[in-house]
């Protein structure tokens, strides 16, 4: 079965078909660079061009980067333009897409439900967080296997800012920071998150997850089990559409349930 997904992230907007049975890409990724300003009229037209550059005419999964209700709506804006807080995500985009059906859910975790289900969390118990690092730090809090959602724990005060402000792979880039330099400070944000919520297993996203051997190595005294994301930067668009298709059976399940009234 296939279902599209779509990621939008603080730099680029990528999607593709999505292979459910096997949890991977059904093709090579496109991407195109996310506007600036990233506000919901530019964003919506680089996920219609990415999804017609496969003339898709199904389901869509998209991630939102940033705290997204069960009904779609948009509450907060740290990495796009603010004029996003309020907006509707799913009637946007999906009359952005035609009329397509579309499913809006936070970015990490996507890339959350898509690691527990096929990468470095399946299989796992106890408390798990993962993290991805990019333009901003978003995380996914799963409890014996059940997502905790919106947890966006790239917010935390640390040194007296946003910890995602000091730790993410943009601060690491804007300041020049070697990789020993930038894991020291990933290594006290997982002890501090680690004070908070005791993890046996902290999965580490994004696309600096492809470098890990560069920088995991170099993170000590953290009690936790530390890995890097086994579908790496591609998490996003696997949850996504993994988030699709459970919609699309919800709704099949609820057009097919006996009517409780009997048809009266």
């Amino acid at each position: 079965m296939e279902i599209f997904g779509v990621d939008i992230g603080g730099s680029g907007i990528k999607g593709a078909p999505v292979d459910l049975d096997r949890g991977d890409l059904a093709t090579e990724r496109h991407k195109v660079l996310t506007p600036q300003p990233a506000t919901p009229d530019a964003v919506a037209d680089g996920v219609r061009e990415v999804v017609q550059r496969f003339d898709w005419q199904g389901p869509v999964g998209i991630t939102y980067p940033g705290v997204v209700t069960e009904g779609a709506t948009v509450r907060t804006a740290a990495n796009v333009d603010k004029s996003w807080i309020g907006v509707d995500a799913r009637t946007l985009l999906s009359e952005r897409l035609g009329g397509l059906p579309v499913v809006v859910v936070n970015d990490a975790d996507a890339a959350g439900v898509a690691e527990m289900r096929f990468g470095a969390g399946r299989d796992r118990t106890g408390t798990v967080l993962l993290l991805t690092f990019g333009t901003g730090i978003g995380s996914a809090l799963f409890v014996d296997g059940v997502l905790v959602p919106n947890s966006e724990l790239g917010h935390v005060e640390m040194h007296g800012r946003e910890a995602e402000k000091h730790t993410s792979t943009k601060a690491k880039d804007d300041h020049g920071l070697s990789w020993e330099h930038w894991a020291h400070r990933v290594q006290k944000y997982l002890l501090y998150l680690e004070k908070l919520f005791s993890p046996e297993l902290f999965i580490i996203g994004g696309g600096v997850s492809r470098k890990a051997h560069k920088f995991l190595p170099l993170i000590e005294d953290v009690r936790a089990e530390v890995v890097p994301a086994k579908l790496e930067n591609n998490a996003g668009i696997v949850g996504a559409a993994m988030r699709a298709a459970e919609q699309g059976e919800q709704r099949v399940s609820a057009a097919t349930a006996p009517d409780p009234s009997g048809g009266v």
